[in-house]
């Protein structure tokens, strides 16, 4: 069973997981479009904002039912022991469930090329960052997700179900999300931290850690200075990496760091951390000091989606996998492994059926007012990523 997963290897996974998912997300793929230039920008396709009408619609559906092979590429980590095999029982599909995407940069990299013409890439549906997600659908390189054929989609957090970069969830469908705020050790702190002005106190002077990641690194900052993520400009980017400059010059910021905060913040090292909720989950259970908030003037989520390469060989198996992952209790299993917010609403009935402690921790089953303060990041054109990534990276020296 999900909740009978030995915490080590969870307290693994979170570790793992999050690093690569954050690292490649930001500072590296800043560091790729200054390392190729104007090859890699080309190859991740026009600097407009990707539309949704750029992906390829489905082919008219037969109504048959799925049947066959799915071949599924996702992270390491992020699957509930069981899982698989429960949908092959349900569905009478054949799955070949491989764990072989490692960061996202890499994975475009490797797939690009045979994407590009229209090649089988041994994949039916793979699961990416968001932000890759949508740079695939700019492309034209995703399947439109049939809404007859998942119909467990309603299931989706409104939120996540409406957003701007795609509505309806027509090519992107979530998987998994985290929160992006603080953590911090109330026994080194002797007060509670609510506001981004409290990573400033002189009393933390060296003891402070921000994100390397720009997204998360500069998100909060950026909110906290009235400036918007699902709208950013250079103009309040700079503002922020003015800010963080100015406090590092202080030697107010101890480090940079990916998800690599957790020891020290454990050691007292650090007192202040930008940090995410996966991670605090983990090591709340070691450490009851550790507090994670969101910032009032607002933190960000992060997501993974599932998404069907316009290459699928089997696009009904991938919808199937789709809507048998949206259904509340087989999601509950996933939830209960991996620690991240669930993606589905109403969730607190399924997840306190597998554990209550799933069901009543924030940082898992989210309350409506902390939901209302996290921000999701606008898709960038490659152009900003660059500008972004290129000006934090010359605080950060990533």
């Amino acid at each position: 069973m999900a909740n009978q997963i030995n915490p080590a290897l969870m307290s693994q996974f979170a570790s793992a997981r999050t690093s690569r998912r954050r690292f490649i997300g930001g500072s590296a793929a800043a560091a790729a479009g200054l390392a190729l230039g104007g090859s890699f920008l080309a190859a991740c396709g026009s600097s407009s904002t990707p539309s949704p009408t750029s992906s390829s619609a489905a082919a008219p559906d037969d109504g048959k039912p799925a049947s066959g092979s799915l071949r599924i590429s996702n992270w390491p980590l992020y699957m509930a022991d069981g899982f698989v095999a429960a949908f092959q029982k349900a569905s009478g599909l054949t799955v070949d469930y491989k764990e072989d995407y490692n960061d996202n940069e890499e994975w475009f990299a490797k797939n690009k090329d045979p994407l590009s013409r229209k090649q089988d890439i041994g994949a039916d549906l793979v699961v990416p960052t968001q932000f890759m997600a949508l740079r695939l659908k700019g492309l034209g390189w995703l399947n439109e997700i049939s809404d007859t054929r998942v119909p467990n989609k309603k299931n989706l957090r409104p939120d996540l179900l409406n957003d701007a970069s795609d509505p309806g969830r027509k090519f992107t469908a979530p998987y998994m999300t985290g929160m992006v705020g603080l953590a911090y050790n109330k026994a080194a702190t002797k007060r509670p931290i609510t506001k981004i002005d409290d990573l400033w106190d002189p009393a933390f002077k060296g003891k402070v850690s921000l994100l390397s990641d720009m997204q998360d690194g500069l998100g909060m900052i950026m909110q906290s200075q009235g400036n918007s993520v699902s709208e950013p400009t250079m103009d309040g980017v700079q503002k922020a990496v003015d800010l963080v400059k100015e406090q590092k010059d202080k030697g107010q910021i101890r480090r940079f760091t990916g998800n690599d905060y957790a020891d020290d913040l454990a050691a007292g090292n650090i007192v202040v951390a930008q940090a995410y909720s996966g991670d605090v989950v983990q090591l709340q259970a070691d450490n009851p000091d550790l507090q994670f908030v969101i910032p009032e003037s607002g933190g960000d989520w992060f997501i993974d989606t599932q998404v069907i390469p316009y290459t699928t060989q089997n696009q009904h198996a991938a919808e199937a996998w789709i809507d048998y992952v949206y259904d509340r209790a087989n999601y509950a299993k996933l939830v209960a492994f991996t620690q991240y917010v669930p993606v589905l609403s109403d969730m607190t009935d399924e997840l306190n059926k597998i554990d209550p402690k799933l069901g009543s921790n924030p940082l898992i089953n989210v309350s409506d007012a902390d939901k209302a303060k996290l921000h999701t990041w606008a898709a960038l054109t490659d152009e900003q990523t660059q500008q972004f990534n290129t000006a934090y990276a010359s605080v950060t020296g990533s």
